[in-house]
């Protein structure tokens, strides 16, 4: 039960450490979602966007660490 643990709570850590990272992708997803689902968008754009929305989002994310970096 103690591997569970471990392995949950580094799940969590990792994602709760960077909390704009994890919520602009969580967006990106609901959005995707809500194209696919209500708009009636065909599924394989919506998973176009995701392919190109999450690197984008990593790229981002890698660029701002760098600044904070760079300035400490």
């Amino acid at each position: 039960m103690t591997l569970l643990h471990d392995i949950a709570n580094e799940l969590a850590g990792m994602f709760f450490a960077d909390a704009r990272l994890s919520g602009a992708v969580l967006a990106l997803v609901l959005i995707v979602a809500g194209l696919t689902n209500s708009l009636g968008v065909e599924p394989l754009i919506g998973g176009g966007v995701l392919v190109a929305g999450c690197p984008l989002i990593l790229v981002e994310a890698a660029f701002r660490d760098a600044r904070r970096r760079r300035r400490s």
